[in-house]
């Protein structure tokens, strides 16, 4: 049976964000995601997994570059020690909370350049990055991400993630599956998943259309949920979606999975 975790950016919204912490514990979490912990002391979001016996799955690497206002710093040459230092800060934090995975976000393609110039770019701190995390026991992830939602986002499908993953050819670096962004962009999703499960790290979940729970919308979640336990896949399945009341009130689908 999956390993469900809740994502905190998303989820749990009714409460501050590090009591959502205590609120997803309470609903039967075992293990949470967070794309963005940086405001808060990494000690104080370890304490609150320590307090409810929960693990961190993933946190995502900082992106925003304060010029264009974008969260593409890792496609852009010139931002090259601004992408170091990001490295370096999320190395901390995946190392005090004991962090599975990270997402490196791509994020949207610069305007005038060339897709081959932005894929160097891409793979080379994509090179730079994966054996810092590495060293503190956590893997890095791209992720693509659906063109409708974020217009221009420089890896939109499973096969350009998996051609940068050949590209960098390094270890410690794998593929983040969002089944959402995925069924927008190319369907076909067991199929997909399989073809690709060598290189995947984790996966998300929400229901399309409206990004909401599974259950929802047009995705055959417990035939995709059961498929992934029949082709093996050992890692963590991110509840990463937008609740569409109450997030304990739209939790009736994942209680199968929560009663292990």
């Amino acid at each position: 049976m999956p390993k469900l975790d809740a994502n905190l950016q998303f989820m749990f919204n009714e409460y501050e964000v590090l009591d959502r912490y205590d609120a997803a514990a309470r609903c039967g979490f075992r293990a949470v995601e967070l794309q963005a912990p940086y405001e808060f002391p990494a000690e104080a979001v370890a304490e609150r997994l320590e307090r409810n016996g929960l693990e961190q799955i993933l946190i995502n690497m900082p992106a925003h570059d304060p010029d264009s206002g974008e969260r593409n710093v890792a496609l852009r040459a010139e931002k090259r020690d601004l992408f170091h230092e990001y490295v370096g800060r999320a190395v901390s934090y995946a190392a005090a909370l004991k962090c599975h995975v990270i997402n490196c976000t791509a994020g949207p393609a610069p305007k005038g350049r060339s897709r081959d110039e932005l894929k160097e770019v891409f793979v080379e701190n994509l090179r730079y990055a994966a054996p810092k995390f590495a060293a503190v026991g956590t893997r890095l992830l791209i992720e693509p991400i659906n063109t409708r939602d974020q217009p221009g986002f420089f890896v939109h499908t499973s096969e350009q993630g998996r051609e940068i993953i050949e590209a960098a050819n390094v270890a410690n670096l794998g593929l983040q599956y969002d089944v959402y962004h995925m069924q927008i962009m190319e369907g076909d999703l067991v199929r997909t998943i399989e073809a690709n499960l060598r290189v995947i790290g984790h996966i998300q979940i929400a229901d399309t259309p409206g990004r909401h729970e599974p259950g929802t919308g047009e995705i055959n979640y417990p035939f995709v949920l059961e498929f992934l336990d029949r082709i093996g896949y050992q890692g963590y399945v991110g509840a990463e979606y937008r609740p569409q009341g109450r997030t304990e009130e739209g939790l009736a689908w994942a209680q199968p999975y929560l009663s292990r």
